[in-house]
């Protein structure tokens, strides 16, 4: 069993923002944090969240959208990372959560405009959430 804290990221779909805060902090700290991702109700993974994420190098291949539910009362988290605002107000408190963060970020699947805009939204929420994330990192080292 695993003695590495446990990370959540918590959005509203699970198909963007909490993807891309799984996929980064596990690229900069899988040896220090086992990092999830969730959804208060999954909605699949955005196709632009898969190309950004693979114009860095990330494969997603194994990922997939997840609902809140999957862990509620199973797993023991550390850290509950919202980073939007629907999650931040609607997640409930659970049995064995440690500390919640709340860092929003817009939401660049509710973005309408043409492919490259919408790919310059999910690079620019991309962009944040890997800048939070290193910051984050840097403060619990």
């Amino acid at each position: 069993m695993s003695t590495k804290p446990r990370v959540l990221f918590l959005c509203s779909g699970n198909s963007a923002r909490s993807q891309m805060g799984e996929a980064l902090l596990r690229k900069y700290a899988g040896d220090r944090f086992e990092v999830y991702s969730a959804g208060l109700e999954a909605k699949g993974i955005n196709p632009y969240t898969v190309r950004v994420l693979e114009e860095i190098g990330m494969d997603m291949s194994a990922h997939r959208s997840k609902d809140l539910s999957e862990y509620l009362g199973k797993i023991h988290f550390s850290y509950l990372i919202t980073v939007c605002d629907r999650a931040a107000e609607a997640c409930p408190i659970f049995p064995g959560m440690g500390q919640r963060l709340h860092w929003p970020f817009e939401d660049p699947a509710a973005f309408v405009g043409s492919e490259e805009e919408t790919l310059s939204k999910f690079r620019g929420v991309r962009d944040q959430i890997d800048e939070r994330i290193r910051a984050w990192l840097a403060e619990t080292e």
